[in-house]
């Protein structure tokens, strides 16, 4: 995992026409997203082949996601972030805990910038796989160039969720997903680019990359 600086972001919400800032603490984030050897790994699932193994895990729920992590602090000897609820309606955040867990929204944009101030961190066909260069499908992760703190994939291949919710009032549990993917066109691979699912749905572009607090 890579160490990411405490900082501040600038997030907006275009619906609405509102920014606001966020000041973040030191972090760690994956270098790539989680991939389909370490999901299966860990959940005790059959391997794939050594191409698709290398590949991000995709159509994980936002719950699947939350599970993952717990077994993997568990597995880990760390701390649980997560408190799930039996009917797995309520989850709550321990922010102390030093277990793995997904980012927050600003997390990952602060993380995805990497000191950039652009909508991209690069020249989008030498840092991500999107529908113009992906022919259709998933590419293994690291392919590509990574932004200025050592992290891959972090625009294109798969959208990655987030912890937070998009608008409660609005939207109810929908939770917030980032990043673009192999399927997107290029606008919708950007760094302030956002996009919403209900946390139980799963989808063929859409995976996940793991946080720990320190």
């Amino acid at each position: 995992m890579v160490k990411i600086p405490a900082g501040e972001i600038e997030l907006r919400d275009d619906r609405k026409k509102s920014k606001w800032k966020v000041e973040l603490n030191p972090f760690l984030l994956a270098r790539f997203p989680v991939t389909v050897d370490l999901y299966n790994a860990i959940t005790n699932k059959e391997s794939k082949s050594p191409e698709e193994n290398l590949k991000p895990m995709v159509g994980i729920s936002w719950h699947d996601a939350i599970s993952f992590c717990n077994l993997l602090s568990q597995k880990s000897g760390l701390k649980e972030v997560y408190s799930i609820s039996e009917d797995s309606e309520h989850i709550i955040c321990d922010g102390e805990a030093d277990g793995f867990r997904l980012p927050s929204e600003a997390e990952w944009q602060y993380a995805c910038k990497a000191g950039t101030t652009g909508y991209q961190y690069g020249e989008l066909d030498k840092i991500a796989w999107y529908n113009e260069n992906s022919d259709g499908e998933l590419h293994t992760v690291g392919t590509k160039e990574p932004n200025a703190w050592g992290l891959y994939d972090m625009l294109g291949n798969v959208w990655e969720w987030c912890w937070d919710l998009y608008d409660e009032q609005m939207y109810g549990s929908y939770r917030i997903f980032r990043g673009g993917s192999w399927a997107e066109v290029a606008r919708g691979c950007g760094a302030t680019c956002r996009r919403r699912s209900h946390p139980t749905f799963s989808v063929d572009d859409l995976g996940f990359r793991l946080a720990r607090s320190l």
